[in-house]
């Protein structure tokens, strides 16, 4: 067992962006390096549940995540896209971040009734990114009961929100102070 420090150590703080008094955790500079994003993803892969049936990734970095946990345990991969991405019908939820709002949306019928989805993201903060995904994917008929993260910034509350919703959030780095 690892304390992932090692990987910690990859990933790159910007103060004050997007604005001031926000530190951004840049996981661009983990992804970088190869031998650090295969042991982001084989460490990742070991914390997902055995009976997860789907993953599902969030537009733009949690793409690479689910991405790379797909391949590495043989499962399909859902993309949950921002606006005016997907041809087709859809459903899709609005959402608040520490600095503005965005959306994310999801292909209607891509979820099976009662399937078993993970959920996947590079950082979770103050959860809504994560909260929008997990409505998305409990509208679409799924079943989501865990979510898994490179970084959590745990001072701004995403992963109590997650528990309070009955999802078990998992990261491999706590980042605390942010």
């Amino acid at each position: 067992m690892t304390d992932n420090s090692d990987l910690a150590a990859l990933i790159r703080a910007i103060p004050d962006y997007p604005k001031p008094g926000i530190i951004f955790r840049d996981v661009s500079t983990l992804l970088l390096d190869g031998p650090g994003f295969r042991a982001t993803i084989d460490r990742m892969a070991a914390m997902v549940p055995a009976d997860t049936s789907l993953i599902a990734g969030i537009e733009a970095r949690g793409f690479i995540v689910a991405a790379g946990l797909s391949y590495a345990l043989g499962l399909g991969k859902l993309m949950l896209r921002k606006p005016g991405k997907l041809p087709g019908e859809k459903i899709g939820t609005d959402y608040e971040l520490e600095y503005g709002t965005d959306r994310i949306e999801m292909h209607l019928g891509q979820v099976q009734p009662g399937q078993k989805i993970l959920l996947v993201d590079d950082l979770i903060a103050t959860g809504g990114t994560a909260m929008a995904g997990i409505d998305l994917i409990r509208r679409g008929g799924g079943v989501v009961d865990t979510a898994l993260f490179i970084v959590d910034l745990p001072d701004l509350g995403g992963a109590v929100k997650l528990r309070s919703a009955g999802v078990e959030s998992r990261s491999l780095i706590a980042f605390g102070g942010e």
